[in-house]
């Protein structure tokens, strides 16, 4: 699972993104906050036109998650990638 924030820089998690879907087939990103889902979303198309070539179309499927940050309960979103 890749986490993501908002400081995230958009290329280097569309990286992580590529070489975890040609490993795997599917990959999940989690993120907390408006600004984080931003990064977690450019990261998505950029990673995109990286797969491409090799055959992959990706969907993004969201989804929350409940989670614990230092002793609270936050919300979460997950985004699962796969190739279809």
């Amino acid at each position: 699972m890749l986490k993501v924030s908002s400081k995230s820089n958009p290329n280097s998690i569309a990286g992580a993104l590529a070489c975890v879907l040609r490993e795997s087939g599917s990959a999940e990103i989690q993120v907390v906050g408006a600004g984080a889902l931003n990064q977690a979303i450019k990261a998505v198309a950029i990673a995109r036109g990286y797969v491409a070539p090799g055959g992959y179309d990706l969907v993004c499927i969201p989804a929350f998650a409940d989670i614990m940050i230092n002793g609270e309960e936050r919300t979460a979103l997950r985004l699962i990638i796969q190739s279809r």
